[in-house]
């Protein structure tokens, strides 16, 4: 290969959100920019995350050099330890970024051998040929960084993910100074995140949802029930901040608020006032009024937080008639099913739900919008211009909008896929060959249950293992079950009526039904995970065999 090519290859997150994944090559060393992983589409049955295919980077494992990363969404770090596994190189990341990734991690038992380096922005280190500066941005998740990345044949800047808030919450500004000073210098190539860029205007300061806040603490006569993302440290500050000024205490619920909260407070990101903070073992105990709980599980995700309160069947939080439950998050696509069915149990328990768009608004997307994109398009005025982030009729717009720019400077725009490579040398830009990409699908969070085909994994299953289907008929009205559950299977033990495994399987399914309120017993996802859950462990205990099972519920 020759000294004088610059490759940009992409394995994940253009044409798709999520797995945000790009390498950066330049003769014989490697950087890989960001390891994110997406939630799998709900036909993945038993798969839990997705993650990219790293086979270039394997194939290529020698010439690695580090693991860059821009912030600490799981889109760009939850294949970490799927990534380590493969090559223990460095990673460099600011502290907040860092902490989020030890504790993955942590969950593999990988974290003494990760070699992590922190850096913070303005700081520049230097990897091979590349020089890296990192970069101050405003995103929905504190620390986060662009990278300008110094190359012999120019300098290539990747945004991250952004947005241009003029009144952080924090006070530290976006760099605008930085990207500025490079753009005076010259810059080869801009990568810049597209997710917004069919929005119009500018996207709203973070401090504009204190308005809505403030109204909701003044109003509400019982407790409030807030949900929001737990990487969303500078929301968090202010729902802290307000409740002391109004005399209320805060619990933080749910095991990733508890994690990224601790993480945040310790590195001097969130300030927490004295005696503020309940227990969440107190929260049922304490006056109504005095009391704000922050939640995680803004997506109606089973088993989580938020939808195992709004089915009121969560140790330390009951939700009463009069409390309020503010939905501070956006809806991913994908997800309106789930939380309009939160938001129903919600209901049913007497509580109001504050969600969806309104102004002033109760969220905030994190991500710039088009005059935003603009901005930053103008300032940095590329010789070459490649959209990330997003799907591609977002990216193919984004390019559109950068259109403009061909009379300042900007050669020539190319929106890839991902597996699409990008080669810059003294001839100019092209595309360049593809390289293998793809998705490999983790089956119980496990490093040691990948399933890079999942048609084979599937045959696989089947043929060592079988599949059993629990048959259950519940009465949509009463939420009462209609006579026993029926067990099918094909492939596995032989379930004769009657049968040892047969009739305490049985037993199993009736009893994860009893157990269950009508609240969960209305939610068929709900419902589904549970049998499925119970079912699982009670066959691997009985038989050592793992089938798929695939509960069915009929609403009669």
């Amino acid at each position: 290969m020759s000294d004088k090519k610059l490759q940009v290859i992409p394995l994940g997150g253009l044409g798709e959100f999520g797995m945000n994944c790009m390498a950066l090559r330049y003769g014989d060393d490697i950087i890989v920019l960001d390891a994110g992983m997406m939630f799998p589409d709900s036909e993945l049955l038993g798969v839990d995350i997705v993650t990219p295919d790293f086979s270039y980077l394997e194939e290529n494992e020698q010439f690695v050099r580090a693991i860059i990363l821009t912030h600490g969404h799981e889109d760009h770090i939850g294949a970490m330890p799927f990534l380590l596994s493969l090559m223990n190189v460095p990673v460099y990341g600011t502290p907040f970024t860092l902490a989020l990734v030890e504790r993955r991690l942590d969950e593999h038992e990988m974290r003494e051998d990760a070699k992590l380096n922190r850096v913070k922005p303005g700081q520049k280190i230097d990897i091979g040929p590349f020089l890296i500066e990192f970069i101050h941005v405003t995103h929905s998740i504190v620390s986060s960084v662009a990278l300008a990345i110094t190359t012999p044949l120019g300098v290539v800047i990747h945004t991250g993910d952004f947005k241009i808030d003029p009144t952080p919450t924090d006070n530290i500004l976006f760099d605008l100074h930085t990207f500025a000073e490079y753009g005076k210098r010259g810059v080869l190539l801009l990568l810049s995140d597209s997710t917004n860029v069919d929005r119009a205007g500018y996207t709203p300061s973070e401090r504009t949802v204190m308005p809505r806040f403030e109204e909701i603490f003044n109003r509400a006569e019982r407790r409030i029930v807030i949900a929001a993302f737990s990487s969303s440290i500078h929301r968090l500050q202010q729902i802290l901040t307000l409740s002391a000024r109004m005399g209320r205490k805060v619990a933080f619920v749910g095991r990733s608020m508890l994690s990224a909260t601790e993480i945040a407070h310790n590195l001097g990101l969130l300030h927490i006032p004295d005696n503020l903070l309940l227990r969440p073992q107190d929260i049922m105990s304490a006056p109504p009024h005095k009391v704000v709980c922050v939640v995680s599980g803004t997506q109606g995700e089973p088993m989580s937080a938020m939808s195992r309160v709004a089915v009121d069947n969560h140790k330390s939080l009951r939700l009463e008639r009069g409390d309020v439950v503010v939905h501070s998050a956006r809806i991913i696509p994908g997800n309106e099913k789930g939380i309009g069915r939160m938001f129903n149990h919600v209901a049913r328990r007497g509580a109001e739900v504050v969600a969806g768009t309104m102004s002033p608004p109760i969220h905030v997307s994190g991500h710039g919008a088009q005059e935003e994109l603009n901005l930053l398009l103008n300032l940095v005025r590329p010789k070459y211009f490649v959209p990330i982030h997003g799907e591609y009729w977002q990216m193919s717009k984004h390019a559109r909008l950068a259109s403009h720019l061909k009379d300042h400077g900007l050669e020539d725009t190319f929106v890839l896929e991902t597996g699409q490579t990008l080669v810059i040398d003294a001839k100019g830009a092209r595309k360049g060959e593809k390289v293998t990409v793809g998705r490999v699908c983790i089956d119980s969070g496990s490093l040691d249950e990948v399933v890079e085909d999942m048609m084979i994994r599937d045959r696989r299953h089947l043929s060592e293992d079988g599949f059993v289907i629990p048959i259950v008929a519940i009465d949509k009205n009463t939420g009462k079950c209609e006579g026993l559950p029926e067990i099918v299977s094909r492939g596995f033990v032989k379930l004769e009526e009657g049968s040892e495994v047969m009739t305490a399987a049985r037993q199993v399914v009736a009893r994860t039904l009893e157990v269950s309120s009508k609240e969960e017993r209305g939610d068929l996802g709900l419902m589904q995970e549970k049998i499925r859950a119970d079912l699982k462990r009670f066959l691997s205990k009985s038989t050592s065999r793992r089938p798929l099972i695939m509960p069915v519920i009929l609403e009669v």
